[in-house]
């Protein structure tokens, strides 16, 4: 197989995988080399997020996250391995940073070493920059925010670098909301604790909290802060190249519909499930795809 048909057929791999992905519209806007890298970029993290939710041995999980952080070393020490081939070109040409390919694994191992379960907010941030913050770190040199000449300083501007801390806890504190059900079917819980204290829920247990009557009251400081974090993406978004940020203001313009929905629907049980609104996505679409 010649390296322009093993590229190709990479491509269609992680491209596959990628259509699962909730932001798989907003990154087929996306010129190809940085389309290609965002496929990478999600494969690798869909990977690690499978093992993360796995069901099995912890430590046999635990072995599997530290087999990626093997193949990591050796992709960027030059000696690439098969499993990781598909991340090779887009480290390469858009500096990815191993660092932030490391927090990633480092959220997916605080899910393999307990059931997270009502933690505090220091905590839960913590969980939030290293599973959502970090991609977005990753995929903001994708979008072409960071330099790629080579030789380049590495380090992402500030621009970029609150693009992602931003955006990243907007969207996994959407998800958290979205995902109560889901969670707590593997016993977990991500509200934090001081909301639950603050309602007064007294229980942790996932599915005592999911049927409790102040659930409405423990859900509205995530939301606050998740709109809080989408206000504070957009007003970054707005100070950046236009054509550097149609995917995040596409990502950014579903997930809000999905939050807005979710606030619309309320958190009391029966929970129906919430979608991003396909009229505002087009909107978004619209206004951001051809710049």
């Amino acid at each position: 197989m010649t390296m322009d048909a093993l590229a190709d057929s990479t491509t269609l791999r992680t491209r596959a995988i990628a259509t699962r992905s909730s932001f798989y519209l907003a990154m087929r806007i996306l010129e190809p080399p940085r389309r290609d890298a965002m496929f990478a970029i999600y494969a690798f993290c869909r990977a690690v997020d499978d093992i993360a939710d796995d069901e099995g041995d912890r430590a046999v999980r635990r072995a599997a996250l530290d087999q990626w952080r093997a193949d990591l070393d050796e992709l960027y020490a030059g000696r690439i391995r098969a499993r990781v081939s598909f991340l090779s070109e887009p480290v390469r040409r858009f500096r990815l940073e191993r660092a932030d390919f490391e927090s990633v694994i480092e959220g997916m191992a605080m899910d393999v070493e307990e059931d997270i379960c009502a933690p505090d907010w220091e905590k839960l941030e913590l969980y939030c920059d290293r599973v959502a913050s970090a991609v977005g770190r990753l995929s903001v040199r994708a979008f072409g925010l960071a330099e790629e000449e080579p030789g380049a300083e590495c380090d992402l501007p500030t621009g970029p670098k609150l693009l992602a801390y931003h955006l990243g806890r907007a969207l996994q504190l959407t998800n958290i909301l979205r995902d109560l059900d889901e969670d707590a079917a593997r016993g977990r819980l991500y509200l934090p604790r001081q909301a639950l204290e603050s309602a007064g829920v007294m229980s942790f247990a996932p599915h005592a909290v999911l049927s409790h009557p102040s659930l409405e009251e423990v859900c509205a400081p995530v939301l606050s802060r998740a709109r809080e974090h989408y206000d504070q993406a957009d007003l970054v978004m707005a100070g950046l190249p236009k054509r550097a940020v149609k995917a995040p203001y596409l990502m950014a313009a579903g997930y809000r519909s999905i939050l807005d929905n979710l606030a619309a629907r309320g958190f009391s049980a029966p929970r129906a499930p919430v979608r991003a609104s396909r009229l505002k996505l087009v909107s978004a679409f619209l206004r951001h795809a051809f710049t």
